[in-house]
């Protein structure tokens, strides 16, 4: 089965607001177990896979820093909400049967491991799905740009960025029906244009290493195993 795929190892990066569903802020167990029923079936075909989880369904960093908080405070902030949403997201998997570790850029022993580049690297040879948690571990960068290093770090082959809409667009599409969807797009093209896939620094990490981005829908079952094997059901950022 192993030999259709066209990524071996993923990176799957998640937003913290995916994770509320229709609520208005917190965890949907519901979408947790949606989550890891997709995250287990990726994981049954021989898929290498770490996930990174944003906070914007608990605090973000720079909300907080522009309501007055000082920045490096609330980013750390952010940064410990991803550590309760990777928890969360480890207790799904569990409870569906994929063996899951937590990895912490910010040590905290009790809860999780720390992160440790080759540790990691063991897990994923293992079959163990790898949550890293606490972004990169500083304030000032975002979990998109958490997720493109911990990509390079662990020689993944794609990084997913699982979203609510299909693809990335020329402008929004819930507010502009007539807005285009890109089915290719260069690295280039995404910063020239200003499109808002992820922010400017993960694009150009991947950029320098040209690891491809493909962005799409997460709400539609089987589209990251379809994605695992090749297929393009999103918009595909490459160079």
């Amino acid at each position: 089965m192993t030999n259709k795929l066209q990524y071996q190892r993923i990176l799957l990066k998640l937003s913290g607001e995916a994770l509320m569903g229709n609520d208005a802020y917190g965890i949907n167990t519901k979408v947790l177990e949606f989550v890891a029923d997709e995250v287990k079936e990726v994981v049954k075909t021989g898929v290498e896979l770490g996930l990174v989880i944003g906070a914007g369904n608990i605090f973000r960093g720079v909300a907080g820093a522009s309501k007055g908080m000082d920045r490096t405070t609330a980013d750390n902030m952010g940064m410990l909400a991803t550590v309760m949403n990777s928890l969360a997201m480890q207790d799904a998997l569990e409870r569906a049967g994929v063996i899951t570790r937590v990895m912490s850029a910010i040590p905290m022993q009790s809860v999780s491991e720390p992160y440790i580049r080759r540790r990691a690297t063991r897990h994923l040879e293992k079959g163990r799905v790898v949550i890293f948690a606490a972004g990169t571990g500083n304030p000032y960068f975002t979990t998109d740009s958490a997720g493109v290093l911990r990509a390079l770090e662990i020689d993944a082959d794609l990084v997913i960025k699982a979203t609510k809409v299909d693809g990335v667009y020329d402008k929004d599409p819930v507010l502009y029906p007539e807005a285009i969807k890109f089915d290719r797009l260069t690295y280039d093209d995404v910063l020239q244009k200003g499109l808002r896939v992820m922010d400017a620094a993960g694009i150009s990490l991947a950029k320098e290493d040209k690891l491809p981005i493909m962005v799409l829908d997460m709400s539609v079952a089987g589209n990251i195993k379809r994605a695992a094997m090749g297929e393009n059901v999103g918009t595909l950022i490459t160079s």
